[in-house]
């Protein structure tokens, strides 16, 4: 049972959803990241429609490295309000977590669109077009030794 979370008899925390939206809110915010996301995971079950807690949740998953789960959460509340600037952040660096950086380029940039004044909005998508740059040899060739370095395969045929 994770951190100030209390069950009854049948398993299921105490209160109604709001309380469990409300502890996981503060269990999050206090660094728990696990154990809100078991409880936001609860509420997110009973209000399957509440953007606020599926966003919150979304937060617990990416906080406790769950990424891919948080990026379906974002997902799903940008999808239902495609004009949420932090859902398409969130998803945005969720995809880049799971190496996606299209997509998360993408989803970075309407964040970016959306509050042009938030600066980490703004320093995320630099970030992922720099990797997608690199990734494209923009930069030049990478030279051994350096990280994602990979030899040529015809450098390793003839090694043989």
């Amino acid at each position: 049972m994770g951190e100030g979370q209390e069950r009854s008899a049948g398993g299921v925390p105490e209160g109604d959803v709001y309380d469990w939206f409300r502890r996981g809110a503060q269990l999050l915010a206090e660094g728990h990241p696990a154990a809100a996301e078991q409880l936001l995971s609860r509420a997110v079950e009973a209000e399957p429609h509440s953007r606020s807690i599926r966003e919150t949740l979304a937060r617990a998953q990416f906080d406790a490295r769950l990424y891919a789960q948080a990026l379906e959460n974002f997902r799903a509340v940008a999808l239902a309000d495609p004009s949420d600037d932090y859902a398409q952040f969130g998803w945005g660096v969720s995809a880049a977590r799971l190496g996606d950086f299209e997509t998360s380029a993408e989803h970075l940039a309407l964040a970016v669109a959306m509050r042009p004044e938030a600066d980490h909005y703004r320093a995320a998508l630099r970030q992922t077009r720099a990797t997608l740059a690199a990734r494209a040899g923009e930069y030049g060739p990478l030279l051994p030794g350096a990280p994602g370095y990979r030899e040529s395969l015809d450098a390793q045929d003839g090694a043989q």
